[in-house]
């Protein structure tokens, strides 16, 4: 699954290039530790973590009282190339009046225990922290990639979510239970988006796997109606460059960018309805947990003004619908420059939190996918939440107490929000020195760049191409967050990620 997202995303798949001369390369993995380690995370597992590992074993899924064997149902997992931490399993099928959607999730629990050496640590990391010189799994790759990873060929535990759909989207009945399951084919967004889309050839699992090809022309379709039943309900689309660094033998050799496709809108779209429907069954069940929350913009004037000087009006308090509304007729008006718009707009959105649910609160909900219940709980390989919240989810399906008071969840909330926080600013530091190594034979060249954060130390900008962040250190005075400007490249410091700009 897509490592990031703050709202629904949809767009074409593009794949930019921006290669380096041979120079001297710094040493990512070094530049890596020290950049989480300053951060707060545990880059490493201690004794207590190996010695609970070698003492816990291999256990196979056991199919016992409450978990259903259901791995002769053709799941498929799509997932980027080289991810192992494979933390979903999808299957669908058309029924009378719609289909019936099964999003089959890790049980990361049945593996960790809660309190046990492995789940402090995760505790105390909360998230996997990605960057170009090493990944710092959350979990143990012995669980990770291999025991709790619905890797392909083999038998895994899972907690599946069930939904009815109709054939407009509406989701008319859901429920949630354990299950064993078999992941048939491991595919990737790539090769699978550019057939989809009519660019490339099919996915080589496709002639292995019987069935599978219309399976994932099935999903396709169960994609986009609830994309666009999404989309009547206010959710934002924005269109989202990735940055992404190609390295080879230690040494980043290029930096590739993307953009999402049909692939990964299948995979968002089942997880949004999964992660929905998740909360809302939790709130019925009055049990306490936790929610994804992203409100209402406090930078509201500043996409309002963005609008007018598109010559189009917003309304002057918060409103989804006339967001999602604008955004589509610029995309329609203007696509060369949406990406552009795009990116000024989540900036000006800013980054969900963690906040609890429990009887006799009402948080606020999620602004960029326009619903009031949502939840992560479908990626609990690398992200602790989402393991809190599989625990609570297990809880209701076996009748069970709540695993977690209010209490012990505020604080879960509090600490997951600072290191999330803290994994942006490494995985940012982290893409800013690839960016440094890239750009540093091309110091003196301008660029086109939008302005993403006019903050007391300083105002920050992002290149259009290359996406790469650095910093306004001249004729920065008067710039606005979302204001498109030309910079000329002064500097950059690889070993500190530091790529300084003037304004053009």
């Amino acid at each position: 699954m897509m490592r990031r997202a703050h709202a629904a995303f949809s767009c074409h798949v593009s794949l930019v290039t921006f290669h380096m001369k041979k120079r001297h390369a710094p040493d990512l993995h070094t530049i890596a530790r020290r950049a989480v380690a300053e951060a707060g995370f545990e880059p490493d597992f201690g004794a207590e973590v190996r010695r609970e590992l070698s003492e816990s074993g291999g256990v196979s899924p056991a199919l016992g009282p409450g978990v259903r064997d259901m791995r002769g149902l053709l799941w498929s997992s799509i997932d980027n190339k080289e991810s192992r931490d494979l933390d979903q399993v999808e299957y669908a099928e058309r029924v009378e009046g719609g289909f019936r959607v099964l999003v089959g999730i890790a049980d990361v629990d049945a593996y960790v225990p809660a309190g046990s050496a492995v789940d402090r640590h995760a505790a105390a990391n909360t998230v996997s922290v990605y960057t170009p010189g090493e990944v710092f799994p959350m979990l143990p790759e012995e669980l990770s990639t291999d025991l709790t990873s619905l890797v392909e060929g083999e038998d895994r535990l899972a907690v599946v979510m069930e939904l009815s759909l109709t054939d407009g989207g509406d989701i008319t009945s859901r429920q949630v239970y354990r299950a064993a399951v078999h992941n048939r084919a491991k595919m990737d967004y790539d090769t699978v988006g550019a057939w989809l889309e009519g660019r490339g050839p099919a996915h080589e699992a496709f002639a292995r796997v019987e069935g599978l090809e219309g399976q994932v022309r099935l999903q396709d379709e169960i994609a986009q109606a609830l994309h666009a039943l999404r989309r009547r309900c206010g959710a934002l689309e924005l269109e989202r460059n990735e940055l992404v660094p190609v390295v080879e033998n230690g040494r980043i050799v290029r930096l590739d960018e993307r953009r999402h496709n049909r692939a990964q809108d299948i995979i968002e779209s089942l997880m949004i309805a999964a992660n929905t429907s998740m909360a809302e069954l939790l709130q019925e069940h009055g049990m306490p947990s936790l929610r994804r929350v992203v409100r209402a913009p406090e930078m509201w004037p500043r996409i309002v003004e963005t609008a007018e000087d598109l010559g189009e009006q917003l309304p002057p308090e918060p409103d989804p619908r006339a967001l999602s509304d604008f955004m589509q007729r610029r995309r329609k008006a203007a696509p060369a420059s949406y990406a552009e718009l795009s990116l000024s707009i989540l900036k000006m959105l800013g980054p969900g939190d963690y906040m609890v649910e429990a009887p006799g609160l009402e948080q606020e909900g999620h602004f960029g996918l326009a619903v009031h219940d949502y939840t992560h709980s479908t990626a609990p390989n690398r992200r602790f939440p989402d393991l809190v919240t599989q625990r609570c989810l297990k809880s209701v399906t076996a009748s069970e107490p709540a695993p977690y008071t209010r209490e012990e969840l505020e604080e879960i909330a509090g600490h997951c929000n600072e290191m999330e926080s803290a994994s942006r600013r490494v995985e940012r530091r982290m893409r800013k020195v690839a960016a440094a190594v890239m750009l540093g034979e091309h110091v003196g060249e301008t660029f086109d760049a939008v302005v993403t954060g006019v903050k007391p130390k300083g105002t920050f900008a992002r290149l259009l191409r290359p996406p790469a962040d650095g910093m306004v250190v001249r004729r920065s005075r008067g710039l606005r967050v979302g204001e498109r400007i030309r910079v000329k490249l002064l500097s950059t410091d690889p070993e500190r990620g530091f790529i300084d700009f003037a304004r053009a």
